[in-house]
């Protein structure tokens, strides 16, 4: 499975019409997500009409609709099995996560650890390394975010505790490959069984966006996922299971909180050239399917601007975007490292990384007199006007998303289904067994996945769906 974060259909389009203009491409060129388009994914949570991407990626894991923030969870904070631990416990098949995010985050936590705030990141990695009532249930993790299995004396920690799960998951859980902050170690691990289980996490926090990628420190998500996949087809090529495995393109969202459109479209082209490479794989496999979905939108994106109280122009123009040579988070993260003065300002981080010479004097001034945040989002804003691209929101929206297949079944998805179904789907396809793996997390260790067993206002929060069904007891809520 592979879920592309926060990408929306107008995302879908923005991107082939960039990659159209800077390619020279004809009017009908399709690129590899078009190719295999079946329908679309309904994406509200049980708490709300907008989702967030733990309860989205929990729809797919546990096959339940569940709150904003839960990951592995049901709305009553009770663990439920993924599909990824019964493909490990139920099937016996070989099980991966690669993901751009900390290894941690909402999406690819949510088919391996159960919290009930996607914030618990330091459970999440010690659930990860096989710390849970089920034991190990990954058998690779490629991504970001090392700061979570570090003890709190390193000093790149992020943990509290003294835990170095780095060394605990060889120790005390049988992992064979464990590499971090190390890109030659990952080049050189050979593609076969004897690596396994392999984790190799490239990062401190999230690895980097695609347009700040040093490439001699980090591979793409391609890279990652040709990888994960030569390991696993090698580890399981002489065997009756398989494996299953999620691939996330976790940054496409990212970019979008920021509304970096330039950024946000180097994502979505990786994510693209990872489809191609697993569509590759499938048809040299064709008992394999692949599915891709977002687990929601970000930004709510449209390709056109009105950019003054003038009648608007119908157009936007990719080439603004084909000048910028960094994010805005990677802009904005340099008021760390130096006094932004004007000239710098003007001169290097307008003009030199983001192609803009005509800055007014309003959009100078405002940037000398700006915080971190405010300063990434300005100069994004500052882009997607000279392209006349609209943004509603720096976070995410309710719009269905684009639902793509391939391969073996793919046509029993075509149409527009709830995400849980897509989670069915995965279970139904494999012969998994989900109500066994919540028994057995419910049952060998009921309170595993609390660390605070006081009640925060995750449940009573599901009362906001209740607005939408006329329920007035509900208008107490202050969100509403």
């Amino acid at each position: 499975m592979l879920i592309s974060d926060g990408l929306g259909p107008a995302s879908v389009s923005f991107a082939r019409s960039y990659y159209q203009y800077t390619n020279n491409k004809p009017y009908d060129y399709q690129m590899p997500l078009d190719t295999i388009h079946v329908g679309q994914s309904r994406t509200r949570s049980s708490s709300t009409l907008v989702t967030d991407s733990a309860a989205g990626a929990t729809a797919f894991s546990c096959n339940l609709k569940t709150y904003n923030g839960a990951v592995g969870v049901d709305p009553h904070r009770n663990p439920c099995g993924t599909v990824l631990e019964s493909a490990k416990h139920t099937k016996g098949m070989l099980t991966g996560l690669v993901a751009t995010s900390r290894i941690t985050h909402a999406t690819p936590a949510s088919f391996s650890a159960h919290v009930v705030d996607r914030e618990r990141e330091e459970k999440i990695a010690t659930q990860q390394v096989g710390d849970n009532p089920l034991g190990r249930s990954v058998d690779l993790m490629f991504g970001g975010g090392y700061c979570y299995f570090l003890p709190k004396s390193d000093k790149k920690s992020c943990r509290s505790d003294q835990r170095n799960l780095l060394d605990e998951a060889k120790a005390r859980y049988d992992w064979t490959t464990v590499i971090y902050n190390n890109r030659t170690l990952f080049d050189a691990m050979p593609t076969d069984s004897t690596v396994l289980p392999a984790m190799s996490l490239f990062s401190f926090d999230h690895m980097s966006y695609e347009i700040d990628r040093n490439t001699k420190a980090e591979p793409s998500l391609s890279e990652m996922s040709k990888k994960a996949l030569d390991i696993m087809y090698k580890a399981t090529e002489n065997k009756e299971n398989g494996f299953f495995m999620m691939i996330e393109g976790s940054r496409i969202d990212m970019a979008a909180h920021s509304n970096d459109a330039a950024t946000h479209v180097h994502e979505i082209l990786e994510y693209q050239k990872t489809i191609e490479l697993v569509k590759k794989y499938v048809d040299e496999h064709p008992d394999t399917i692949m599915i891709s979905t977002s687990d929601h939108e970000t930004g709510g994106l449209s390709l056109a601007r009105q950019v003054s109280n003038a009648y608007p122009e119908y157009v936007w123009y990719p080439d603004v975007l084909t000048r910028v040579k960094h994010s805005t988070v990677y802009l904005a993260n340099l008021m760390k490292k130096k006094k932004l003065t004007r000239e710098y300002i003007v001169n290097t981080i307008l003009g030199k990384y983001l192609g803009i010479h005509d800055p007014t004097e309003t959009e100078i001034q405002s940037l000398m007199n700006m915080n971190q945040t405010m300063f990434d989002y300005y100069l994004a804003d500052m882009v997607s006007i000279r392209a006349q691209l609209g943004w509603a929101t720096h976070g995410h929206s309710g719009v269905d998303v684009n639902l793509y297949a391939y391969g073996s079944g793919a046509d029993t998805l075509v149409g527009n289904h709830e995400n849980t179904q897509i989670g069915e789907f995965i279970t139904e396809s494999l012969g998994l067994n989900l109500d066994e793996m919540t028994r057995k997390l419910n049952r060998n260790s009921p309170l595993f996945h609390l660390d605070d067993l006081s009640l925060d206002d995750k449940l009573e929060y599901n009362q906001a769906l209740q607005h939408y069904h006329h329920d007035p007891s509900t208008l107490k809520h202050p969100d509403l």
